[in-house]
């Protein structure tokens, strides 16, 4: 296998003042170890990231934008998901 070969990669990185992993980039690795090494190299040179992910682009399934008015009208209808009915007490931070 040549490096032209070699899957694709997406690489998700969790900031040292973040919550969660936000996706950062692509890239082509042979295997998972390497795609992890690449990544740190590529996309944590600065010390910015605490923790990788790196996942195989054939392996997300998307929705399409093309379809988001229907895909996601059946939450419309479920206003009790949001907190605007809810007293939220002082003092609870990222609800």
């Amino acid at each position: 296998m040549t490096h032209t070969d070699w899957p694709l990669w997406e690489v998700f990185v969790r900031s040292r003042r973040g919550l969660s992993h936000t996706h950062a980039g692509s890239l082509h690795a042979p295997d998972a170890e390497l795609a992890l090494r690449n990544a740190r190299d590529l996309y944590t040179r600065r010390g910015e990231g605490v923790s990788l992910w790196v996942v195989p682009s054939s392996a997300i399934t998307a929705s399409s934008p093309d379809e988001k008015d229907p895909f996601f009208e059946p939450a419309a209808d479920k206003a009790y998901r949001h907190p605007t009915f809810y007293d939220i007490p002082e003092g609870v931070q990222h609800l």
